[in-house]
């Protein structure tokens, strides 16, 4: 066992994976900022919804889709200028971020708008009923309804937020995707991308079990 693992540097395979959690962490942070604000947005500005407005729904929608359909390996070619425009470097974890932010944010953006559209619409009607405003209807009705699929969402993320970190090593922004790249693939070395691939693969099972958890404990069924 100890010849098989022989290529492995553990401390690079540590730095690895904590570059790997930093670039998660931050983008998905990020992403759920952005994304449950463009979610709400485009659940409200659509057909029959609180504030109905079709040029702002098929504009974000457009970009919405414009951006989920950009295959993230040419997002992060495309993106690498921006990316120096923000964080001055388009290398390691924070010239990994935003791409990721750009490619997942979307994505999560509809899975948001998908869990609002399944809030019965009684709970919206009652709200209305009572005076509240959209401010309100939106963060004491829908949001709080819709917890359950927006976590389920945020979990779905998180794990495509992995792969795309992984991806990412391509164009050097570190983590365990750079290190199998580098080592895994183009030194030929086994043992170095099965260490890899087994510590992804624990992390999406990590990620998963907690947003089931999470789910759970918010779910009202």
């Amino acid at each position: 066992m100890d010849g098989f693992f022989a290529n492995v540097d553990w401390p690079e395979i540590a730095r690895a994976s904590r570059d790997t959690l930093l670039m998660l962490g931050g983008s998905m942070a990020l992403t759920v900022g952005f994304g449950i604000p463009l979610g709400v947005l485009l659940y409200l500005s659509g057909k029959g919804r609180l504030a109905a407005n079709p040029v702002v729904n098929a504009v974000l929608s457009l970009v919405v889709n414009i951006l989920r359909s950009v295959p993230f390996i040419i997002l992060l070619i495309v993106m690498l200028p921006v990316t120096v425009l923000l964080v001055g470097t388009s290398l390691g974890v924070a010239g990994a971020i935003p791409p990721l932010v750009v490619g997942a944010a979307p994505f999560y953006a509809r899975l948001v708008e998908t869990a609002l559209r399944e809030v019965d619409k009684g709970v919206v009607e009652a709200t209305q009923a009572m005076g509240g405003s959209t401010f309100q209807i939106v963060t004491r009705a829908l949001l709080p309804e819709a917890m359950p699929g927006i976590l389920a969402g945020a979990t779905v993320t998180a794990i495509a937020l992995v792969s795309y970190t992984a991806m990412a090593g391509v164009v050097g922004a570190g983590g365990l995707g750079d290190l199998a790249i580098r080592f895994g693939y183009q030194r030929f070395q086994t043992d170095v991308m099965v260490v890899t691939v087994v510590l992804l693969l624990l992390l999406v099972q990590l990620l998963q079990m907690l947003g089931d958890r999470l789910v759970a404990a918010v779910s009202h069924r």
